[in-house]
């Protein structure tokens, strides 16, 4: 039992955090939001009394805090050399290098990602979903307001390597938490890389994705489906239900018809109208890695199960 005033405080404060993030211009209110955020998740993660839940509280606590360290050198070191706090003036090269790595750390984006599937891991489908969609909105607004002074470099090999960790990591994975947390680290690949080139397009892709894995987190919560051996059994009870994963499963991959496949088809041609052709095939190419593990579940589910 949790008391309800704990629930409705815990509740404002993810809110609050990530909408004074948000709409800061300040780059201290932007960090004190981070941190209100931060610090309201924790409780959430660490509820189920499992050693797993206070490991996973733990790394998620370090990373973001480690994180937030980063963002205050970043903006404290500009703001020494250019006399600004303001969000739109990181124009220090050392500063918005500091702050994109910053920023990719606290959305779980390759090079430092590898708290995120194990984080997932330790907590209820709930929570995964609320870290895979609700809590990559802060550090994404800020690295829309920031993305003209970036690097674009920094950017598309942040990006290229997300979409290479998430293809590859989610391969060998049973656990359906942990396979999400890849494909997370797969569509931030997309935005991230995009970010250089298109913001707008970048926030419609994430948006589109987080559209595609509410359902999906919702559906395996009502039907508590944790593993693809789960999956292969939930069938006999919740036909619908497990159908339509496998097909929201196949969207988020980027196949077409479906609707992940429009953000997808939007940025490479944006990086073929941009001349970085050889970007845009080594894109396609991880597309095609990750696809892999999305048709191993949809195969699961379509081929063995059926009648």
């Amino acid at each position: 039992y949790i008391n309800p005033t704990s629930i409705t405080i815990i509740t404002l404060s993810i809110i609050m955090g990530t909408i004074m993030t948000m709409s800061s211009s300040n780059w201290l209110m932007a960090w004190i939001g981070l941190e209100l955020n931060m610090l309201a998740i924790l409780p959430i993660i660490s509820k189920p009394k499992t050693t797993r839940a206070s490991e996973a509280t733990i790394k998620y606590f370090l990373t973001q805090a480690i994180a937030s360290a980063m963002m205050l050198l970043s903006s404290t070191t500009n703001a020494w050399q250019t006399g600004s706090w303001d969000i739109l003036e990181l124009k220090n090269k050392f500063s918005t290098t500091i702050m994109t790595l910053s920023l990719t750390m606290k959305m779980g984006a390759a090079p430092i990602h590898f708290w995120l599937p194990e984080v997932l891991q330790g907590t209820t489908l709930q929570t995964a979903l609320l870290i895979t969609t609700w809590q990559k909105l802060a550090p994404i607004s800020l690295m829309y307001m920031i993305s003209n002074n970036i690097q674009p470099a920094l950017l598309m090999s942040a990006g290229i390597l997300s979409m290479i960790v998430g293809g590859l990591g989610g391969i060998n994975q049973t656990q359906l938490r942990k396979t999400m947390a890849y494909s997370s680290i797969n569509n931030l690949g997309w935005t991230i890389m995009i970010m250089a080139l298109s913001p707008n397009l970048a926030v419609m892709n994430i948006f589109i994705y987080m559209i595609m894995t509410t359902p999906i987190f919702l559906m395996m919560t009502s039907t508590s489906t944790k593993t693809l051996q789960n999956l292969t059994t939930t069938w006999t009870t919740s036909t619908a239900t497990t159908l339509s994963i496998a097909l929201l499963m196949l969207s988020t991959s980027g196949l077409p018809p479906f609707t992940g496949f429009m953000p997808k088809m939007l940025a490479l041609n944006e990086l073929i109208t941009q001349k970085l052709t050889t970007l845009a095939t080594l894109a396609i190419m991880t597309s095609l890695v990750s696809l892999l593990f999305y048709l191993r579940v949809t195969y699961l589910i379509m081929v063995l199960t059926s009648p």
